[in-house]
């Protein structure tokens, strides 16, 4: 095996609660990053973040900008999404495109944040879509439950749009 290059990768996104699709996201994009054998900081995002930068008043231009041509972006790509065609619809993205790197996720699996609140507040089993520590510390915490104050009514759906 081939020494392998440092990668630093920050990512963001609700990670509410973090899934296994989540964790993902760092294994694809590093493994695409070793094999280009170049040291690099970027900003870690999956689909639906890319497609955020086109939501009015959500994003300064001037931040999508600096993030995109001082650091680059990793984007992991996801079914009903179509990658390209953000960064197309987008002045800024596209004049930067030489510097975001489009990964394709090998297993696709469309776990999302908002389907594990949807489904833990009708009380359906998550085991297997989210690691344990984070089934224990929902169930210790009373989170996303009926019966928990905060039920996650305001969140962003697969699309990024507000349901």
């Amino acid at each position: 095996m081939k020494s392998r290059i440092p990668v630093v990768l920050l990512a963001c996104g609700s990670f509410n609660p973090i899934t296994n699709m989540h964790l993902r996201l760092f294994e694809v994009a590093r493994d695409h990053l070793h094999q280009t054998a170049v040291p690099e900081l970027k900003l870690l995002c999956g689909a639906d973040i890319l497609k955020t930068f086109q939501t009015p008043n959500l994003w300064k231009d001037e931040h999508i900008q600096e993030i995109v041509e001082k650091f680059g972006l990793v984007c992991v790509g996801r079914a009903g999404h179509d990658l390209k065609r953000y960064i197309s619809d987008s002045p800024i993205l596209q004049r930067c495109q030489h510097n975001i790197l489009l990964v394709r996720e090998p297993v696709q699996n469309e776990i999302s944040a908002t389907y594990i609140r949807r489904a833990l507040g009708h009380g359906h089993s998550v085991k297997y879509l989210l690691p344990d520590s984070v089934i224990a510390y929902i169930k210790d915490h009373n989170l996303y439950s009926r019966g928990s104050s905060w039920k996650g009514n305001s969140t962003q759906n697969n699309e990024g749009e507000t349901s």
